[in-house]
């Protein structure tokens, strides 16, 4: 397992794990508070496949889709503990709002979506066919989020005395 700065870096260890046949999936997401739910994603996705790709959206992008006060953790400790996770064999981070340049860079022969997403709203999914893969959306029902466990904690405070 490793942690990589940029897709571009992860191109040649990808490119000697298809001539060994192995087909590589890549998952995404900000993974910000990770949760159950983020498991339970990377866990099926790692299935589909030999190699599981997560990137992990950059603290700018994370503001610009998630709001001012995300993320919570920086994408450097987000991509450590994704890291750390056993059905995961590499990391990458990426500065962009959605994934289409590191799909157009790592070509993966399967984008991994969660179950907020269906074939038809994932937005690379063109992108991933022109490329010769196929979109697979895993993991359990929507009943995760971090900005719900944001909300929680908040909720929880406002209610506990000082």
């Amino acid at each position: 397992m490793a942690i990589f700065s940029t897709a571009a870096e992860l191109v040649p260890l990808l490119e000697q794990a298809r001539q060994r046949g192995e087909r590589l999936v890549l998952a995404n997401g900000a993974f910000d508070l990770l949760h159950v739910g983020h498991v339970r994603y990377l866990q099926a996705a790692a299935e589909l496949g030999d190699i599981l790709v997560v990137a992990v959206n950059s603290d700018d992008s994370v503001r610009r889709l998630k709001g001012p006060d995300r993320p919570v953790v920086t994408q450097v400790e987000r991509m450590e503990i994704i890291a750390a996770l056993g059905c995961v064999d590499h990391v990458l981070g990426f500065a962009e709002d959605d994934v289409g340049q590191v799909i157009t860079i790592l070509r993966p022969d399967i984008h991994a979506k969660g179950t907020d997403y269906t074939a038809s709203s994932v937005p690379e999914a063109e992108l991933v066919r022109k490329l010769g893969g196929r979109v697979a959306i895993v993991g359990d029902a929507k009943n995760h989020s971090a900005s719900e466990l944001i909300a929680r904690v908040a909720a929880s405070r406002r209610k506990t005395p000082a």
